[in-house]
């Protein structure tokens, strides 16, 4: 049987299928008839599998019969490795999820730096505006007393990690839940700091010291902004879940988003923890030699780049030619929305 004759003779029978799993949830559904849809999309499947392997009907039967076996599985006990399992699985699955928004939201957030360095370079008593007059005077008395980190030298190194800690994690929540606004909220915490960094890139170019200042400050500010970025990423999700809801409901669209928005969160702070140990004990040692600082930043960036973006790309084609049979062990660890979604047409 061609292709295109397979999907018209059991699109509508998937089609269906989905959506009364979609409207009326697993646990009201017959058990017995649960496990005979199954066995009906396992059969389908294995037909896709072996006719038309390079089809994306094959990803969508998987994901579906996946979805299947986790609810016939839902009531066995739980993995003991749950935590393990987040962090493996669906913390970047989600992620894979939300990739769109965010190049969206480090999109944003570069255009604001930009921003930043362009108001900067032209008016310096912008700097004041948005770094404040203190703290730019305070800089400055530090490049010209010839130790233009000194502000990272200011408090002892435990008062300043827990302030820091805390701060970075109120404005990544902020980034977050401001993307009820409808992304508005969410596109002004971008448009704040990626400001503020370009500003303060630029004091330290005025006075010519932004190549010494650069390494020190990313010491911290790969993750630390890296993150916020993220957190974005989260709250533009949670913005488009409101405007389009694609085929959901609105209610449910935002759940949904809500519910990842918060696992990135809560997958955030040690990210934001580790910044801020970075900020308060390591950055201010600069007298450190130079390849000790881009060793700590090339580490840093290359955990981002990876956890947040490479693997939840691997991780999804991993699954997705997986046979829903092995993904028990994956899935019954893993209290979340199903793997896929559809991609029939």
């Amino acid at each position: 049987m061609r292709e295109p004759a397979f999907l018209r003779q059991n699109k509508d029978k998937w089609l269906e299928y989905e959506q009364s799993l979609s409207q009326r949830g697993w646990s009201q559904m017959d058990p017995d008839h649960l496990a005979y849809l199954y066995v009906q999309l396992t059969d389908d499947l294995a037909y896709a599998r072996t006719f038309y392997p390079r089809s994306k009907v094959v990803k969508y039967l998987n994901g579906l019969a996946a979805r299947t076996h986790l609810a016939i599985y839902k009531n066995k006990k739980q993995s003991q490795n749950r935590l393990f399992a987040f962090w493996q699985y669906e913390l970047p699955l989600i992620m894979r999820r939300c990739h769109r928004h965010l190049l969206y939201a480090f999109l944003f957030f570069s255009l604001f730096m930009v921003l930043g360095i362009f108001n900067a370079l032209n008016d310096q008593e912008f700097l004041g505006v948005i770094l404040g007059e203190g703290y730019v005077n305070m800089t400055i008395n530090n490049i010209e007393s010839g130790d233009p980190m000194g502000v990272y030298k200011g408090e002892a190194p435990l008062p300043m990690f827990l302030r820091i800690a805390y701060n970075n994690i109120q404005v990544a929540f902020k980034a977050f839940v401001f993307g009820f606004l409808l992304s508005a909220g969410t596109v002004w915490v971008l448009f704040r700091n990626g400001v503020m960094v370009g500003a303060f890139m630029t004091l330290f170019h005025i006075h010519n010291r932004l190549g010494e200042a650069l390494p020190v400050i990313y010491i911290h500010g790969t993750l630390e902004l890296s993150a916020i970025v993220i957190a974005g990423a989260a709250g533009l999700r949670l913005g488009h879940s409101i405007i389009f809801p694609s085929t959901l409901s609105r209610k449910k669209s935002v759940q949904e988003a809500a519910k990842d928005g918060i696992k990135i969160m809560m997958g955030l702070i040690p990210v934001f923890i580790a910044a801020a140990f970075l900020e308060g004990f390591v950055t201010r040692l600069t007298e450190w030699p130079l390849i000790a600082k881009l060793l700590i930043i090339g580490v840093s960036l290359w955990f981002i780049l990876w956890y947040y973006v490479f693997y939840p790309i691997i991780l999804e084609k991993k699954l997705a030619n997986t046979a829903p049979a092995e993904l028990e062990n994956i899935q019954k660890g893993i209290r979340s929305r199903p793997l896929y979604k559809s991609s029939i047409t």
